[in-house]
């Protein structure tokens, strides 16, 4: 299993235009070679922010049929559930296929150290579940797009 760490801030992006006329070949390549994404953001307003919609636009059919999990960060006590839920029909419109285990990083100064460290040693279990799901749907999905012909 390779893994790579894509932050949407270095991203090259048009901000004056949307969808895939702004799409970054670079990106994309990344985003059609992986089977699965992991996607960890914070949770603004009950909201997820505005570049990361921005990035995830830059692709479609780069994702189609591929596994996604989510991860929520806030400062606050319910550990970006909204944010979640709010991500949820967009991954859908975008045909990526999100797994069945979250993980919310609530109250996250709490739980990390200054280096990233994780300090709450109950999250393991969380997230050893979470990437279990993740690979097995990827590896489910990759195996649907290469091997079951779309009617």
């Amino acid at each position: 299993m390779e893994t790579e760490l894509i932050d949407v801030c270095k991203l090259p992006m048009k901000l004056d235009d949307a969808g895939e006329q702004m799409k970054d070949p670079t990106f994309s390549a990344m985003i059609d070679r992986c089977d699965g994404l992991i996607i960890v953001t914070p949770e603004y307003n009950h909201g997820y922010p505005g570049l990361l919609k921005h990035a995830l636009d830059m692709n479609l059919k780069e994702y189609i049929h591929k596994a996604v999990g989510i991860c929520g960060v806030s400062a606050g006590p319910f550990g970006g559930a909204r944010v979640i839920e709010g991500l949820l029909p967009v991954m859908r419109e975008l045909g990526l296929v999100t797994i069945f285990e979250d993980v919310n990083f609530g109250n996250v100064r709490n739980i990390f150290d200054e280096q990233g460290k994780l300090l709450d040693q109950a999250y393991v279990r969380r997230v050893d579940k979470f990437l279990n799901e993740l690979t097995w749907m990827a590896r489910v999905l990759r195996h649907g797009r290469e091997n079951v012909s779309e009617v």
